[in-house]
């Protein structure tokens, strides 16, 4: 874990380089100039050399979707295999951020240089506010040697980038990695899902279950075309087993070969279909344990493996497996 001789900067956005416009706080260009003299106040012995580019159009990253997802693939790929950069950080609105940082896994998986994505709940230059120590903190610990990988850097922590979650909205310790079950087998990625392959566009949908839910709200689902859902299933993977219609859906869906993926809507839960019979029951209509994913590692994940263009069978293999540490301690 080298210290970067060339890292990249990679501002797409967010809090931490907005400013006062008529209609809020919005993003900002001329970003690059405002980083150079903060950074004239820093100890620059401790920050790696640095070139940086802006992402346009800037968004707030609410406006985040995976079209971007793939335009960040392409870019941190263009940039360390044409222009040489042996580092990338990228500076990212909160909202999104764990979203964004859990998808790059999936989609870099095997690229060999640190990516850290960072941002800030306050605007730079706030006195007082996170911007520029979430910044230079991740630039130091770059610095200081980061794994190849994900990673998202936050109020001092380096996390692991498909295990994060923005838990707080009011708070500089916004993002934390909460205790998961991890026990899934590990696997050896191959060129077929790894950063090499392209990617296309995916439609996903992401799904509660609670009391309310019916079997029109699925079959409406499956009607768009959904390629893939990921349902947030009770406790340790349980559902409404009972609901004959509902169950139907699922699997008809399954048949037509929909990719259906399960995750624990409690916080620090996990998925284990065979404890209960209302969780075995959904396995046998073709719902595939994520074990204890985040909802956001999932979703990235999904996306990844559907966007390959694998066949229903081979998505399923991998979301069970652990590929960059999202399952497997």
């Amino acid at each position: 874990m080298a210290t970067p001789e060339k890292l990249l900067v990679l501002y797409t956005g967010g809090t931490i380089g907005m400013q006062m416009s008529a209609d809020g706080l919005a993003p900002a260009s001329g970003f690059e100039a405002r980083m150079r003299a903060q950074q004239a106040q820093e100890n620059a012995s401790e920050l790696p050399q640095w070139h940086f580019r802006e992402l346009l159009p800037l968004i707030d990253s609410a406006n985040m979707n995976t079209g971007h997802w793939l335009t960040l693939r392409d870019e941190i790929v263009t940039a360390v295999q044409t222009h040489g950069h042996d580092a990338v950080l990228v500076l990212h609105g909160t909202d999104t951020l764990a979203y964004s940082a859990a998808a790059l896994s999936f989609l870099l998986l095997g690229l060999e240089v640190p990516v850290v994505f960072t941002g800030a709940m306050q605007p730079a230059g706030v006195a007082g506010g996170d911007a520029w120590p979430n910044l230079f903190g991740a630039m130091r610990a770059l610095y200081r040697g980061v794994a190849p990988g994900v990673h998202l850097y936050f109020n001092g922590q380096l996390l692991h980038g498909a295990r994060c979650s923005k838990l707080r909205s009011d708070a500089f310790d916004a993002f934390q990695v909460l205790p998961r079950q991890r026990q899934a087998e590990r696997a050896t990625v191959d060129a077929q899902i790894d950063f090499r392959q392209l990617r296309q566009a995916v439609n996903l949908a992401v799904l509660p279950l609670h009391p309310a839910v019916q079997a029109g709200h699925l079959q409406a689902l499956f009607d768009s075309g959904v390629q893939g859902l990921l349902l947030e299933c009770y406790g340790s993977g349980t559902g409404p087993a009972g609901d004959a219609q509902l169950m139907s859906a699922l699997r008809q869906a399954h048949q037509r070969g929909v990719v259906l993926a399960a995750i624990s809507q409690c916080a620090q839960g996990h998925v284990q279909f065979g404890v209960y019979a209302a969780g075995s029951r959904l396995a046998e209509v073709g719902l595939v344990s994520c074990g204890g994913m985040t909802r956001e590692a999932a979703l990235g994940k999904l996306f990844a493996l559907l966007g390959a263009g694998l066949p229903q069978a081979q998505v399923e293999h991998w979301l069970a497996r652990d590929l960059c540490g999202e399952m497997s301690d």
